[in-house]
């Protein structure tokens, strides 16, 4: 097994700005992120803490986002709130085979952050 890692914070106000475009959130999230958006009422910290899973998911393979979607990576919550990813299309692929994979993400006033972690097979 090999464990990879990646954090990444993310300025909530910059967020924002940024979900003020319909574009952004079609074009950086999962259908089913933009359904949890909305039972949320579009909160910018949930908008920011997955966008900082996106970017951690992507310094944890390695290879910044290149060769797939960002929004192939899909971050929801369980019954808990508990955060967990669901990848779809060249992520998917992109990955491999994997024993498990884990997110954490938090945030303050202003920032969201993110860790996520995978226990890749070699």
């Amino acid at each position: 097994m090999k464990v990879l890692t990646g954090i990444d914070i993310v300025k909530i106000e910059r967020i924002a700005k940024s979900i003020q475009s319909t574009h952004f959130l079609e074009r950086v999230f999962h259908k089913d992120e933009l359904a949890l958006f909305e039972s949320k009422k579009v909160a910018p910290q949930t908008v920011a803490g997955n966008f900082a899973v996106k970017e951690a998911f992507s310094k944890a393979l390695g290879c910044g986002i290149s060769g797939f979607a960002l929004n192939e990576v899909c971050t929801l919550r369980d019954d808990k709130g508990k955060p967990y990813i669901v990848l779809y299309g060249k992520a998917k692929e992109k990955l491999g085979e994997i024993e498990s994979m884990d997110v954490s993400i938090s945030h303050t006033d202003t920032d969201a952050i993110a860790v996520v972690t995978i226990l890749k097979k070699v």
